[in-house]
Parts: structure tokens; C-alpha cells; sequence
């Protein structure tokens, strides 16, 4: 005796993950980061958003109608919205608009569309953007903020809208009274001048583990990445080795020399490692496509990221060691490919 089920229309397999849902969920996982970061540091990031996020969205349309694309359909994938993001967070809050504007410039029209457009690009588009500012403007990109718990002058929205389009604090104040040194640029002042990791750490811009705030901004990120694993939009081979190796490695420094050498955990949470492992160095595009290419891709960037930090010449090094591993995404994709069934 037969029997007849009702049935939907075909396909019957689940829709793919589409770009914008993807970017969205990358967005979506990022407020909570951005709110710690707004309440230790004030709200001159939102600022920064907002300029990255309107910048990248002009550049893309214009690039998009020079090379006869779409509009339409490539401005809704958020791609450009979420380069912009991944680019205000990793510069000072309060740096100049212009430095805002050459980031987008060199992240969406030379590392994104002279490559092809999204899914062609070799290089991560935000980090390209990132070190370009750094390398050409290094007084400005050093420019950061106190916590707020311990700033002498906290600026307002307001105000951190004069500063960042005038260039300028206002009311007279210099970039002296309101900027100071990052937990990482401390310590390596200190170990350069000869001091005592112990001795840095005797500044309150230090917490528990990492710097004061910091540390708290970075656990956020953290938990935003948690998410993105539960969503299945990334995998746990890259933020997991990573941090992983930055960890071993640094704790091989810290027992051979821990005057000189940060504890594991001040890696951790001090700086971009968090939100690099999770956010930046997972790019699928410029990233490792198959599970053991991302483990050693993962690995390179975290060794890369320490070596820089310890005896490199900038305080941390997530952005060059994710750009260095682009570079060698391909050829760790080449000895890493899965076996082909029926194939030795």
C-alpha cells in the first residue's frame, strides 16, 4: 500500500550561507568589543566608524561603477562596511579624518578592487589600510588614549568630533594632556631604557593580566568570537593556534628571561591579538582554505605577532604578521591539501 508525504518545492537542501548574512554576523559579533572599547576609552571610535564605514561605502561605489559592476548587489554584502569596522578599531580614537580616509583609499581601492574585488583580493584589505597609516604617519597612530578611570582630560563626543576633524584637542589642550603610551609601547620603553618587566608594570595603565581596559576590551572580543564559532562563520584552527603559539612561545621568553620578557598572559590581552585571532586572520579570502593549512597559518601569524612585539620595531605586530602570512596562504594551501579519495 503506498503512501504519499507532502513535500516543499525543490532544492530540499538548506540555503548556503550568503556574503552579507556572513558580514553582518562578523558585524553583529563585534559590538560587544566596541561597547567596552566606547565606555574605557570614550566614544571617539564611534566617530572613527562612522568615517571608515562612510568612506569605504563611497570608494566601493565608485570603484564598483569604473569597473561596471553592480551597485546594488555589491554594496549590499557589507564587505566594505566590515573592512571599514575591522579598520577604526585597530587606529587611536581620536586620529585625524584624513588618516581615516588614505586607510579606506588603500584598503578598498588598492587591496580589494586593483585585485579583483572581493574574493580576489591576496592581502586582508583592513590590514593593508592599517599599515600604511602606521608606516606613514607613526606620530599620529601613537596618539592613543588612557582608560578613562585614570585620564586626567576625557573628551565628549563633541569634543572628540573637533579633535578629529580640526586635528587638534580643543580648548588649548595639547596631545600631552589627553594621549599616553599603550601597555605595549610601555613595556618596551621600559625594557629599552634597561627597567624591570616589574618595574613597567608598577604603571596604572596595567590591570590584572594585560593593560587596564584592555584587557577587559579583549575578553569581549573574545566572546564575540565564541559566537562566530557557535554560527559556524569561522573555524577554531586559526584563533586557537594562534593565540596558542603566541602563548608557548612567550612563556619559553618569560622562563629564560622574565625581567626582560612579558608574561604569556600580557600577550593576550594587551594589544590586537584577540580580535586578530578571531576576526582578522579567520578572512577566509586571504587566509588558508583547508584545516591544516589554517593550524599552520594560525601558528605563523601567532610566532610572527611575538618576534615582532619582542624584537621588532613596533610595539605589536598582529597586522604585519597576518599581511606576512597572506603571503603564504597559497603555498601552505599547496602542501596542506586534503588527500582526493582513492588517491595515496
Amino acid at each position: 500500500m503506498s503512501r504519499k508525504f507532502d513535500t516543499g518545492g525543490a532544492p530540499h537542501f538548506p540555503p548556503h550561507a550568503t556574503v552579507s548574512g556572513v558580514m553582518l554576523q562578523v558585524i553583529y559579533a563585534l559590538v560587544p568589543g566596541i561597547a567596552a572599547h566606547v565606555w574605557f576609552f570614550g566614544p571617539g571610535i564611534l566617530v572613527q566608524i562612522a568615517l571608515a564605514c562612510g568612506f569605504a561605502v563611497l570608494l566601493e561605489a565608485a570603484m564598483l561603477k569604473a569597473r561596471g559592476k553592480p551597485l546594488k548587489l555589491f554594496l549590499g554584502d557589507y564587505s566594505a562596511v566590515t573592512t571599514a569596522v575591522l579598520f577604526a578599531l585597530c587606529i587611536p580614537p581620536l586620529a585625524p579624518w584624513w588618516i581615516t580616509l588614505t586607510g579606506m583609499v588603500f584598503a578598498i581601492v588598492i587591496a580589494k578592487h586593483l585585485y579583483g574585488g572581493l574574493g580576489h583580493n591576496v592581502f586582508n584589505p583592513a590590514m593593508v589600510g592599517y599599515v600604511v597609516v602606521l608606516i606613514s604617519f607613526p606620530q599620529a597612530m601613537t596618539a592613543w588614549l588612557p582608560p578613562s578611570s585614570i585620564a586626567e582630560n576625557s573628551l565628549g563626543l563633541v569634543d572628540s568630533l573637533l579633535t578629529i576633524f580640526a586635528g587638534q584637542p580643543p580648548g588649548g589642550i595639547g596631545w600631552d594632556a589627553i594621549t599616553g603610551a599603550t601597555p605595549l609601547d610601555s613595556i618596551r620603553t621600559s625594557v629599552a631604557s634597561g627597567k624591570m618587566i616589574t618595574e613597567a608594570r608598577q604603571s596604572p595603565i596595567f590591570g590584572d593580566f594585560g593593560g587596564l581596559g584592555w584587557e577587559w576590551i579583549a575578553n569581549w572580543y573574545a566572546l564575540g568570537g565564541i559566537w562566530l564559532l557557535w554560527r559556524r562563520i569561522i573555524t577554531w584552527h586559526v584563533p586557537v593556534t594562534m593565540i596558542g603559539s603566541t602563548v608557548l612561545l612567550g612563556l619559553v621568553t618569560w622562563l629564560a628571561d622574565p625581567g626582560s620578557n612579558p608574561a604569556p598572559l600580557q600577550h593576550v590581552f594587551s594589544g590586537a591579538l584577540v580580535i586578530g585571532a578571531f576576526f582578522i586572520a579567520t578572512d577566509p579570502v586571504s587566509g588558508c582554505t583547508s584545516n591544516r593549512g589554517r593550524l599552520v597559518f594560525g601558528a605563523g601569524v601567532g610566532i610572527i605577532t611575538l618576534v615582532i612585539r619582542r624584537w621588532g620595531g613596533y610595539p605589536d605586530g598582529v597586522a604585519f604578521a597576518v599581511l606576512l602570512m597572506n603571503m603564504a596562504a597559497p603555498l601552505i594551501d599547496r602542501f596542506t591539501r586534503p588527500r582526493m579519495f582513492g588517491h595515496g
